[in-house]
């Protein structure tokens, strides 16, 4: 650890501003152990952490090393004619990091699609199949606070790395010194050399014309769009462009926008956290709404680099609360179910998608409703698997695939969650129901009418330390290792083990999983609950999912209250 500092301290391939920045910590132990002690971890996730020095952290140094091994990869896959698209959002230094990748692959031969501006990751999913490209990056860290950014890399068929291929990368990277090892072009010289090719709006429009071909009620969109009344924040994001111009595409031209939160700013001074989870992202709007004095009939928001939405809609007491991801995913399917049905446009092998951790509703949604289902392991990189397979065997039509995160995908074009066409397909089932004469909490509440009561709840247990990924797989393990014969209360009928693959019930008996190796555990609890115990793929944080099946709000609650506080003690241990 001190002498990989030393190494970036007196090195002369160091910045100036890093090498301030070494200089004032050379004393700082505590310091030097956080940047320095354990390198990123590259998975399929690519790489996430706070910016900053040291091999910890994302710097244009962690980037160019990880830049090096997937050229190595691409070279390896005979890749470099066909090259790669590289995207950023508009964090505080993505276009930098976008830039090295850039120039990275560009020194080992390789053809690069850079994106002339800031995009919304679904683009970038998008221009890889639009392209042809062995791969694409992607320069984000999604919702995080300001101080994160991000490495995603995705693969030819437009969903992030396949686990082999992050293996090959990470291994690479890990053998390339971090100064010597890297090959880096002058961009100018790269574009003079034909290696690399700015793109802009070409993209845009092919890009807008494939999300506006999954429209299913136009009609009402058109008829509805204006007069039911919607507002839109980018909350500092890449949303910003592309979702008001295809809401205006839809005939919604008086989309009411939150100018505060419409410009890129990777400080993202107007929130804690540009999270469309938390509620707090919508009190911006919902304060520009009431100096309107305007009826608005939903609030959409999307994450900085627009692949997930929130939605915030009036409850029956005119106060303004924001839908969870789940909820939102019961609305979308339930719409794209109706419309469907009603427009004769069902196909007859119709196949919808949720991940493991999201609601049961989803699935009683579509049983009751004769249109198969399937839930594949969290990330949506599964969800952009099955797309591929079905699209290249015809053995089913997917319709609609979801996240609890709050990402929504209804068609092929991209194989990652887009929340430019979510927010279209938001913004569509809202005027969907208006035209019925319904509020969206109304719509929500028929639901609950017809399948029951489902609710959901997320519990986050912060990991800390010099080696956070370590100490969760050692809390992981002591879970397992645990007999639970009840949670919150209700009897654990099986417990699904995806690391071994192996489902084991309450009688003894055993049956497979079904699904890839994956280090979390499903608790199926009585009467249709469970809680799901797994790390987080990108951040230093065990999560336990509860999801709660009841005959009433209070049972509900009172479920979620119970099962919270036993997954609680139980991490703590």
């Amino acid at each position: 650890m001190k002498k990989e500092f030393e190494r970036w301290l007196y090195s002369d391939k160091v910045d100036v501003d890093t090498q301030k920045i070494l200089l004032s910590i050379q004393n700082n132990e505590d310091a030097i152990a956080e940047r320095f002690a354990i390198p990123m971890s590259f998975g399929t996730a690519g790489l996430r952490s706070t910016m900053d020095v040291g091999i910890s952290k994302m710097n244009v140094y962690t980037v160019g090393q990880t830049t090096q091994g997937l050229a190595e990869l691409v070279i390896s896959a005979d890749g470099c004619e066909r090259g790669v698209a590289v995207c950023y959002d508009s964090r505080n230094n993505s276009e930098l990091f976008a830039k090295t990748a850039a120039s990275v692959l560009t020194a080992n031969g390789i053809k690069v699609y850079l994106f002339d501006g800031i995009r919304p990751t679904p683009e970038l999913s998008f221009a890889i199949l639009h392209y042809n490209c062995i791969a694409g990056i992607n320069i984000t860290a999604s919702h995080n606070p300001k101080e994160y950014n991000g490495y995603k890399v995705y693969w030819e068929d437009g969903a992030q790395l396949p686990p082999e291929h992050a293996s090959v990368v990470s291994a690479k990277a890990a053998a390339t010194d971090i100064f010597e090892g890297v090959k880096k072009m002058d961009l100018d010289e790269a574009k003079a050399k034909g290696l690399l090719i700015i793109i802009g709006e070409e993209c845009d429009e092919a890009f807008l014309n494939a999300v506006l071909d999954c429209r299913l009620d136009s009609e009402n969109t058109v008829k509805y769009g204006n007069s039911v009344g919607l507002a839109y924040t980018a909350l500092h994001g890449t949303g910003y462009k592309l979702v008001p111009e295809v809401l205006k595409r839809c005939g919604i031209d008086k989309l009411i926008t939150i100018d505060s939160q419409m410009i890129p700013n990777g400080d993202f001074p107007t929130v804690a956290s540009p999270n469309p989870e938390n509620r707090e992202c919508f009190e911006e709007a919902v304060k520009k709404l009431d100096e309107l004095g305007v009826d608005c009939g939903a609030i959409i928001a999307t994450d900085p680099d627009a692949d997930r939405i929130g939605l915030a809609i009036k409850n029956d007491k005119g106060e303004f609360f924001a839908l969870n991801g789940n909820q939102i995913g019961a609305l979308l399917i339930d719409h794209i179910i109706r419309i469907r049905k009603r427009t004769g446009n069902m196909p007859a092998n119709a196949c919808a998608i949720k991940s493991v951790v999201s609601s049961n509703l989803f699935d009683a949604i579509c049983e009751k409703n004769g249109v198969d289902h399937i839930s594949v392991l969290t990330g949506f990189k599964y969800i952009g698997e099955k797309i591929k397979e079905w699209t290249a065997d015809g053995s089913k039509t997917f319709i609609f695939g979801y996240e609890e995160s709050q990402g929504y995908l209804s068609a092929g074009y991209a194989r990652d969650k887009d929340a430019v066409a979510g927010s279209m397909l938001a913004a569509e089932m809202v005027c969907s129901h208006y035209a019925e004469g319904r509020t969206v909490y109304q719509a929500l509440q028929n639901i609950y009418a017809e399948y029951g009561i489902y609710r959901e709840s997320v519990l986050n247990v912060k990991i800390t330390g010099i080696d956070p990924m370590g100490l969760m797989g050692e809390t992981m393990a002591d879970v397992r290792s645990r007999t639970i014969d009840t949670i919150g209360g209700k009897k654990v009928t099986a417990v699904r083990d995806y690391a071994t693959g192996i489902i084991k019930y309450a009688d003894g008996t055993e049956a497979p999983t079904g699904l890839p190796e994956s280090n979390m555990l499903y608790y199926e609890l009585e009467g249709g609950s469970a809680v799901i115990i797994r790390p987080s793929g990108t951040e230093p944080k065990i999560k336990a999912y509860i999801l709660a099946r009841a005959e009433s709000d209070s049972e509900a609650d009172a479920l979620i209250a119970a099962c919270t506080d036993d997954a609680k003690a139980l991490l703590s241990k």
